[in-house]
């Protein structure tokens, strides 16, 4: 990221409730005018029986250590990710048609049995119904980057909440959601049909995409230009980009193709503090 990007950031501008409330109004009239346009055949059939060929899969841990009442709002997250899984197990994937998240899911409210969970806005965190849901759109998204599907709408997240702690995917390959604008959107354009599994076990999200033939590649998913730059406002940037690998199954090297570039305000101070000699 050069100097004047850095520049260009910076946090959250307090905008007036009423402007957040129109705002709100305004993209999702929108996304309900693309929902309705005609320009996607969107995916909405699901199968109990599952495709014979996983292309990936993944499992993510539910519970976070964190301190306090906070763990409740982390418990509340287990029940909406359960109903959101209830609307999305098995859904088929057919050439030509476009997986959205929200289209599927619907929208969260307390009468569907949603509660509070955790949410960033504005760079804050707060608590909202259905918070914790973007668990779900981060082990979509980065099983997806796994296979030959075409991610056609993803939103990164805007902030770097925590400290790494035993990570293991790269920083920034998740995608964030908020209902019913910021989606993840999902295009087929092969010629075969995919499906996706997604279950909540005792302690993982666990997810894979299944398909009718087994896997023509292997993708690996590679991170560069990772650093830390200190804004013009005294806060810190996190930044990287993330690359695509496409490999022979037997692990011979064909292309490499960038996906993303990642800028994040950080909410917490990188620099450890250096002790007394």
């Amino acid at each position: 990221m050069h100097e004047e990007e850095i520049r260009n950031l910076r946090p959250p501008i307090r905008r007036s409730w009423l402007r957040l409330w129109a705002g709100k109004r305004w993209y999702a009239w929108r996304r309900f005018l693309l929902w309705h346009s005609g320009r996607f055949r969107f995916a909405k059939e699901r199968q109990e029986d599952c495709l014979p060929n996983v292309h990936f899969s993944h499992a993510t841990p539910l519970l976070r250590k964190l301190q306090g009442a906070q763990m409740r709002y982390q418990y509340n997250k287990i029940t909406n990710l359960k109903l959101a899984a209830a609307r999305l197990n098995g859904i088929l994937l057919r050439p030509g048609e476009t997986f959205s998240f929200w289209r599927l899911v619907g929208k969260p409210t307390r009468r569907k049995g949603y509660l509070d969970g955790m949410v960033l806005f504005l760079g804050h965190i707060g608590y909202d119904i259905g918070g914790g849901l973007c668990q779900m759109t981060n082990l979509i998204f980065w099983m997806t980057l796994h296979t030959p599907l075409t991610v056609i709408e993803r939103y990164r997240h805007s902030h770097d909440v925590f400290p790494d702690s035993n990570r293991i995917l790269p920083f920034g390959s998740g995608a964030t959601c908020a209902y019913p604008h910021r989606d993840l959107m999902i295009r087929n354009d092969t010629d075969q049909t995919f499906q996706l599994r997604v279950r909540v076990g005792t302690q993982s999200l666990e997810g894979e995409w299944l398909a009718e033939r087994p896997p023509e590649h292997c993708y690996e998913i590679v991170e560069r230009n990772h650093r830390m730059d200190r804004g013009p406002w005294g806060g810190y940037v996190r930044h990287n980009e993330l690359y695509r690998q496409r490999l022979t199954t037997d692990g011979v090297f064909l292309d490499e193709l960038f996906l993303l570039e990642n800028n994040a305000i950080m909410m917490y101070n990188p620099l450890l503090p250096q002790g007394n000699d």
